[in-house]
């Protein structure tokens, strides 16, 4: 044990005795809520070392358990991402199925308010691999009665014609093809001209002449013309007006009214002959019975007719009844004479 030095000793002692009386005081003197003051010190003491005993614990505590719930959590993260990746998908699908609901019922619309015109529905199945080409292939062929040079349209407008046929498919050569084409017709004016493919967006309208007046935003009908497409359908709005100076004919531009970049379902009309023979025979049908009427008409009126001109000669007859009456007035005049040669 260090020995104190002498001059420190009188100071030692006086700390010392200094210190007693302190902790003396703080057993005598009572707080509020009769809590001793050497209480309250030896509280304020340790309460430091408690809390940063207790944090030392806790943090320990909850890094293990972090630890091994992080090796559970890892699992339960990768199977709820997958969940999540499988209901994205099925999300998808059923997107998918309900806007193919949606054009499908759009095209039992159209064809249920057109049954006068043959029709049959088709899916889209594929595309040409030539990107200067649009070209897509149904999934009708022969077998369906698909035949070469049919009118292909969705309810929005013109799509293109067959121009290939198989058993079980067909290819369709769109409206915006280089070689593709329709009679057609300007709504407003009911000029004639065809609309002709450009392999781009847009189609031409050739041969309107200058002196037309064709305004932005106007309809391009089908004119029937082709002997392919019914007429009046839809083919497109007018895009872009603008004269030609080297030509008596505008260049127009057209839009197509039916999505020619995004075809899932089409409809396949039959061929014009086809339609135009169905509307004869209807027609047909319709005078048929329209012709014994007018004969059942014609033949009163003709016996009515005949009736009078034989009922005509009656009134004659009628005179010479009278005259009769007449007569034997006369008569008794008459026969006198022949009595007069029996005197002679």
């Amino acid at each position: 044990m260090m020995a104190i030095p002498a001059r420190h000793k009188s100071l030692t002692l006086l700390a010392g005795v200094v210190a007693v009386q302190l902790l003396l005081l703080a057993v005598q003197i009572r707080r509020e809520g009769q809590v001793r003051l050497i209480r309250v010190w030896a509280v304020e003491l340790v309460s430091p070392l408690q809390r940063l005993s207790s944090w030392v614990v806790n943090g320990i505590g909850h890094g293990w358990g972090g630890y091994v719930g992080l090796r559970h959590a890892r699992d339960d993260n990768e199977t709820l991402r997958a969940e999540l990746d499988r209901l994205k998908i099925r999300n998808a699908e059923l997107e998918g199925r309900a806007l193919e609901a949606d054009r499908l019922a759009a095209l039992l619309n159209f064809r249920n308010a057109h049954t006068e015109v043959s029709m049959l529905a088709a899916r889209v199945i594929g595309g040409s691999p030539d990107s200067n080409s649009q070209l897509v292939y149904i999934s009708r062929g022969s077998r369906e009665g698909i035949r070469r040079d049919m009118g292909v349209i969705t309810p929005d407008g013109v799509v293109g014609k067959v121009v290939a046929v198989f058993p079980d498919t067909s290819q369709v050569l769109l409206l915006g093809d280089k070689d593709s084409g329709v009679g057609a017709l300007l709504a407003d004016t009911r000029t004639q001209g065809p609309v002709k493919g450009t392999g781009e967006p847009l189609l031409d309208l050739e041969y309107i002449s200058n002196d037309e007046k064709v305004s932005p935003g106007e309809a391009v009908l089908t004119s029937g013309q082709d002997r392919i497409f019914p007429k009046d359908l839809p083919v497109g709005t007018v895009a872009d007006v603008s004269p030609d100076r080297k030509t008596p004919f505008m260049k127009i531009r057209v839009k197509p009214a039916a999505h020619l970049d995004r075809l899932e379902e089409v409809l396949v009309l039959l061929t014009r002959d086809d339609l135009n023979l169905k509307k004869e025979s209807d027609a047909k049908t319709e005078a048929l019975p329209a012709k014994p009427p007018v004969k059942t008409a014609s033949a009163p009126a003709e016996a009515a007719a005949k009736a009078p001109a034989k009922s005509a000669p009656k009134p004659p007859a009628k005179v010479p009844v009278k005259a009769p009456v007449e007569t034997p007035e006369v008569t008794p005049a008459v026969t006198p004479a022949p009595a007069a040669p029996e005197p002679q």
